[in-house]
């Protein structure tokens, strides 16, 4: 079973023993529009929390995605390249970034669950 964490920078990680799915979230999306192009880091890249994990290009702005925690690429979503519009469409589905195999779990106890994310948009 996972478990869902947010960032305040409107990232999300799906959260399944050692491995995240990480992606941006509904709201991040709705702000940038429809999405035109995603870069993403190989498979094999170590990132550290806070660092640049991807580039996301709309018809507004082209945004950096940053690592909400440290961890090693295991998968990159390919189909991204193809149709990075899946990101507009299904963010936190087919439109997730990477898979992170988790370096230091310990940096999740400063990320906010679903109902602290909840509150985090309201203030917004």
């Amino acid at each position: 079973m996972s478990t869902i964490y947010f960032t305040k920078d409107h990232e999300y990680l799906r959260v399944d023993g050692d491995v995240a799915i990480v992606g941006v979230t509904d709201y991040a999306q709705a702000q940038l529009g429809d999405i035109v192009f995603v870069e993403l880091p190989p498979a094999g890249k170590k990132i550290e929390k806070g660092q640049a994990l991807a580039t996301i290009e709309s018809v507004k702005a082209a945004s950096e995605v940053y690592a909400p925690v440290s961890g090693e690429v295991v998968e990159i979503n390919a189909a991204l390249e193809a149709a990075p519009g899946r990101v507009s469409e299904d963010p936190q589905g087919e439109g997730w970034f990477v898979k992170l195999r988790l370096t230091a779990k310990d940096e999740l106890a400063e990320l906010l669950d679903s109902v602290g994310y909840e509150a985090h948009l309201r203030t917004l």
